[in-house]
């Protein structure tokens, strides 16, 4: 696929003035519409910004290259504008963007549109080209640009593909046996396809073991980034006489992928990454690692540093990742990400399990028997035994994803079992379990202890011979690692099952006013940062005492999650004059998002003016909670939204709580906010 068959006339701007990042975005997110590559042209811009909130896209010297590969989108394609006198879009070097590519992609197609896309990036890397878009007079003059370079690069590319080396050549492809700079290169040695390590490498082209120098990278959506670094990595390699070799993980999958004979003969690695990449292959070698931008940006200082035999040896201990390693997360951070791992790894059974349990008492008859209520009639029966069989994994999956993130795969087992024991509440009077309610909070600490005991294990068994290191992964971690856990889980458990039947007490024994109370305050957190670490927060509370059987905290969290959208797509409809015509298309999508339980669906409206989107959105959502407990709703699915109502504890109060919430957002909303210009 060629880059001019992915940018349509339709989807290009000259001589743009735009005077923030922010139109900058809309401007781009228009232009793709127009060319039709979008089925949401709202989604499709949350995933720009989502993509943005993790680092600018600006990558220096007058480019940006936003990009989102998202459901929102129909088909891949491109958007540029040409901003003569630049835009702030918060590049590394200060420089402000004349030259905008925005990307689509498709989530979940094909990607052999990537490939153009990543011949884009690394089109770009080439001040010639960029500044000859600059110059362009006409639409059609721009495409030509594109088109001609195109061709051009092809041409190159087929002219250096590499031949048979000839006996005695240095390297199988353009460096000749002559060519080879002094010390790089032992006298004699210069075989066909067994050239040493440090023979330059024409082309990129290896022969045998021939890389000095390797590289991997990866940017979190693995469209741009991803490719321009590996590409100036390569050309920086090739002026500098040091053969490099870069792996990029981009969206469609490894390519180029590192072999393990390249890596055994590499000098040292170099991972610019701004998410995780497989480390265990690079044990024992020297690594650096550091954000994706440096390799586009400091491509010959990792060089020269990758060669200089100055960079420590990785020894890999199953949480190390180039995303820890480039972030540089503290303590709470990392505390956080781990938790955050074993809940996302938690919610599908929580949520298919308690759907189904909901569904069971839909379906049931009551007054068969009260006492076993959901499983009265066959149908019912089968649904919450279902439910209850998902429900039940909620716990151990937790505590063994948590262990998994910090220790890796030897983490999962013990965290696993440390779940299981958690959850059978097992204590060493009564071993069997059923004495104690460790529950959540539990199954919790068991993740943390599990994953550390096995971080603790590693660095024990460290100095043990290598003849013994196939048998740690199979024998050491797991048997160790279990009994650990399972001891130190066990003498904890009546100390969280203290603290659950506390808490549970406490929440049962709360009066109106208490209750009315608490609703405000989980139902407010939900829209706080709408899918950020108050959110998760009060979603894990909710879904904890799901757990625990108190259904009514969880009825709130939903009635707070389910106000943003609802408040702005309200105030889209109600209060015109402040919003322009592209918003009030998007507000049309919040009426669904906000009805499905998406609070990320206001996130576009709060990043435009968060002094007064947030303020509404969390009152509304605290009525919301509020009124939700003041009608003693339940909830026992902790997701689907409207959909779900039917099984839902008094439910008209609760739409009526939602709804209520929604119109006092926006309202406030309304009154708050200014006149769109």
């Amino acid at each position: 696929m060629r880059i001019t068959e992915l940018l349509k006339m339709e989807s290009i701007a000259l001589g743009v003035q735009v005077s923030s990042k922010e139109e900058a975005i809309d401007r781009l997110v228009e232009l793709m519409e127009a060319g039709g590559r979008l089925k949401d042209r709202a989604g499709y811009k949350e995933g720009i910004l989502a993509r943005e909130a993790l680092g600018s896209t600006a990558v220096g010297e007058g480019i940006a290259i936003p990009h989102a590969k998202v459901a929102a989108v129909k088909e891949p394609g491109l958007a540029a504008i040409v901003v003569p006198d630049g835009v702030d879009y918060e590049a590394f070097d200060g420089s402000a963007a004349n030259l905008i590519f925005m990307i689509a992609a498709p989530d979940g197609e094909a990607d052999t549109h990537l490939e153009a896309l990543s011949k884009l990036s690394t089109l770009l890397m080439n001040p010639g080209f960029k500044d000859a878009l600059i110059s362009a007079k006409t639409k059609e003059e721009f495409m030509k640009i594109i088109d001609d370079t195109e061709a051009k690069r092809y041409d190159k590319e087929k002219k250096e593909e590499p031949k048979a080396a000839k006996p005695g050549a240095a390297n199988a492809g353009n460096a000749k046996a002559g060519n080879a700079k002094a010390g790089n290169a032992k006298t004699g040695n210069s075989k066909a396809g067994d050239a040493k390590a440090g023979i330059v490498n024409a082309g990129g082209v290896n022969a045998g073991d021939g890389y000095r120098v390797l590289a991997v990278t990866a940017c979190p959506t693995g469209i741009a980034h991803t490719f321009m670094a590996a590409e100036n990595l390569e050309n920086t390699g090739k002026k500098l006489g040091i053969p490099l070799k870069a792996e990029t993980n981009g969206s469609g999958g490894a390519q180029n992928v590192l072999t393990r004979d390249e890596i055994a003969a590499a000098d040292c690695i170099i991972i610019a990454a701004d998410k995780n990449v497989e480390m265990a292959r690079f044990d024992g070698k020297p690594v650096i690692m550091v954000p994706v931008s440096e390799g586009i940006h400091k491509a010959e200082e990792l060089i020269q540093r990758a060669v200089g035999g100055t960079v420590p040896v990785y020894h890999h201990a199953g949480g190390g990742s180039a995303e820890t390693a480039a972030g540089g997360d503290g303590i709470g951070r990392a505390i956080y990400k781990h938790l955050m791992n074993g809940v996302s790894h938690m919610l599908p059974f929580v949520i298919g399990g308690g759907i189904l349990i909901a569904l069971a008492f839909l379906f049931d008859n009551y007054e068969i028997d009260p006492a076993n209520f959901g499983k009265n009639t066959p149908l019912a029966a089968y649904l919450k035994t279902i439910g209850e069989q998902a429900f039940g994994m909620m716990l151990p999956v937790l505590s063994g994803y948590i262990a998994m993130s910090i220790a890796d795969r030897p983490g999962l087992a013990v965290g696993f079992v440390g779940g299981l024991v958690a959850k059978m509440g097992a204590t060493f009077a009564n071993p069997a379990g059923g004495a104690v309610n460790a529950g959540f909070l539990g199954a919790l600490f068991a993740g943390f202890v599990g994953g550390y005991i096995v971080v603790g294990l590693r660095k024990l068994f460290s100095k043990l011979p290598k003849s013994l290191e196939g048998i740690k992964p199979v024998l050491l971690y797991p048997v160790l690692g279990i009994l650990l856990v399972g001891v130190v889980t066990t003498f904890i458990n009546p100390y969280m099952g203290m603290i659950n039947d506390g808490l549970t007490g406490l929440l049962n024994g709360m009066g109106g006013t208490s209750k009315v109370v608490l609703g405000m305050v989980v139902g407010g957190m939900m829209s706080v940062d709408m899918g950020g670490p108050v959110n998760k927060a009060a979603y894990v509370f909710g879904t904890a005492q799901l757990a625990e059987g108190n259904f009514e905290v969880m009825a709130a969290v939903m009635a707070g999650g389910m106000v943003p959208p609802l408040a702005i797509a309200l105030c889209t409809t109600f209060f015109k004059r402040k919003f322009t015509e592209k918003d009030r298309q998007s507000g049309i999508v919040n009426y669904i998002m906000g009805l499905s339980f998406i609070s990320e669906g206001a996130i576009p409206f709060a990043a435009q003016d968060p002094l007064r989107v947030l303020p509404s959105c969390i009152i509304g959502s605290a009525v919301a909670g509020g009124l939700s407990m003041f009608f003693d709703c339940t909830l026992r699915a902790p997701h689907g939204g409207i959909f779900v109502l039917p099984t839902i504890g008094n439910p008209l109060a609760y739409l009526a709580a939602v709804l209520i919430g929604a119109a006092i957002g926006c309202l406030i909303l309304g009154v708050l906010k200014k006149d769109a210009e």
